[in-house]
């Protein structure tokens, strides 16, 4: 079975966001919500500064401390290596958001999908992704798990303009992830958790 994941590619990431936005479309996710998200840095002393860019979203770890926490088995990974949450079996106690290091886990608060991202009345396209989500319990990235089982990509990589994100399979020896991470200088977030992420970032 395959072990889904990506290469992020800093050196082509230009901090455009449309990882950021193609997720909210595509999942609909509440105002204030957002699955990828893209971290702005300004390094360096006036008149030479440059902007970094560090693109974040669940891991998706083999060793993924969300679903050891999870009491009642709501959070589980799939065979193809995709972490879940099954929203029928979640009771809302945020185990899983305080056990994940990334900070990568959403609690849909009460309230939350009741009004629009302008603070208004929900409109006919929130009103019908609004209806995915369930007060009281956790949501978070799947890496478009509903499209990848139509053997499409996530959104987030459909959409870099750059092709800074590379979904692929990490159980294939000679497939792209790996010859990339060979390749070029790679690297995870948080090495020292041990939770084995699936994402893995290339340097500037």
């Amino acid at each position: 079975m395959a072990r889904l994941g990506m290469v992020i590619d800093l050196k082509r990431c230009v901090g455009c966001n449309s990882c950021t936005l193609s997720c909210k479309q595509e999942n609909g996710t509440p105002a204030g919500m957002h699955y990828a998200r893209v971290v702005t840095r300004e390094v360096g002393s006036y008149p030479q500064t440059r902007r970094t860019f560090l693109p974040l979203l669940c891991n998706h770890c083999e060793d993924a401390p969300c679903e050891k926490a999870c009491p009642t088995g709501a959070t589980y990974i799939r065979e193809d290596g995709i972490v879940m949450v099954a929203k029928e079996k979640c009771i809302g106690c945020r185990a899983c958001a305080v056990s994940c290091p990334y900070m990568n886990r959403h609690f849909i608060e009460k309230g939350f999908l009741e009004h629009g991202y302008a603070g208004g009345e929900l409109s006919p396209f929130e009103a019908v992704k609004f209806g995915a989500f369930e007060e009281g319990t956790m949501s978070k990235c799947t890496l478009c798990a509903h499209r990848v089982d139509e053997g499409l990509e996530p959104a987030c990589v459909t959409t870099c303009p750059t092709e800074a994100r590379i979904f692929g399979d990490w159980d294939e020896p000679e497939g792209k992830l790996q010859k990339l991470v060979r390749e070029r200088n790679s690297w995870t977030l948080l090495p020292e958790c041990k939770t084995r992420p699936k994402v893995f970032y290339l340097d500037a």
